[in-house]
């Protein structure tokens, strides 16, 4: 007798059920159908996922297809994709911004500059660091009378004074006027240029370079002739909003600042 042939399977054409792969993010709900246990995902021991029923009671089960059900269907548990941690935001001056600040309490030691423009820029670098650390930037209006000023702070421990200078090269006006000041509770850095305006790359504000200034002409007067700027006023507008972080001051500048913000927040 020969066998009836069917022709080919019948079963061909049906579709296999495809069983949905779902992340085990902790917190998750799913039942073992084979125990009955029913729990949420804590967390993922020994090659297996661990669930935690409304006893509190736990069980570690194998992460195998099909394995559980999620609302009544069958899922295949899988590990969730790790996430990678999120970039810690800088703030201008390049440190780790903290987020959430409050200012602290100013500290007794403080930061002086040359003038307003130099105090505006480090508040434009620097300021999320300085209300850290509590540190008061002040401008003096030029360093003439450095040493009588010095005295009349009244420096001691747990109040330095740290000092920025422009044009600090040997030889110069304000090189002198520095060595005057002998006190350890003190300590002046500074940068080569003739004014802070100098310090901030030339690219940052649009320029190639910054102007060479005949001898005898103020310096900020001469630089906004030879650009068209205007009045020193409104050249420092400029200059200003061309800086945005550290990366558009010039390193002298950035390492002066640096150590005076190191100098002013050592404990004692």
């Amino acid at each position: 007798m020969r066998s009836q042939d069917y022709g080919r399977d019948v079963t061909a054409g049906r579709r296999r059920r495809v069983v949905p792969e779902v992340a085990a993010e902790v917190g998750l709900v799913v039942e073992d159908p084979a125990s009955g246990f029913c729990g949420a995902v804590v967390r993922f021991e020994s090659g297996g996922v661990v669930l935690e029923d409304r006893h509190a009671r736990q069980r570690v089960f194998p992460l195998r297809p099909a394995a559980f059900l999620l609302e009544g269907a069958p899922v295949t548990l899988v590990r969730p994709a790790p996430t990678a941690a999120p970039a810690a935001r800088r703030s201008a001056s390049g440190s780790v911004r903290v987020e959430g600040l409050r200012a602290r309490t100013a500290r007794d030691s403080r930061i002086w500059v040359e003038g307003v423009h130099d105090a505006e820029l480090v508040e434009r670098v620097w300021g999320h660091d300085l209300r850290v650390e509590g540190v008061v930037v002040e401008p003096l209006d030029g360093v003439d009378e450095l040493a009588g000023r010095v005295a009349e702070f009244g420096t001691g421990p747990g109040r330095r004074l740290g000092v920025l200078v422009d044009h600090l090269v040997a030889g110069s006006k304000e090189s002198r006027l520095v060595a005057a000041v002998r006190d350890e509770h003190v300590l002046v850095t500074g940068h080569p240029y003739v004014d802070v305006w100098q310090a901030v790359k030339p690219s940052s504000v649009g320029i190639a370079e910054w102007p060479r200034v005949p001898r005898g002409v103020p310096w900020k007067e001469g630089v906004c002739a030879a650009l068209g700027w205007g009045e020193p006023w409104e050249g420092w507008r400029r200059v200003l909003a061309g800086v945005s972080g550290f990366r558009d001051l010039e390193t002298p500048l950035l390492g002066a600042v640096e150590r005076l913000i190191d100098f002013v927040t050592e404990p004692g």
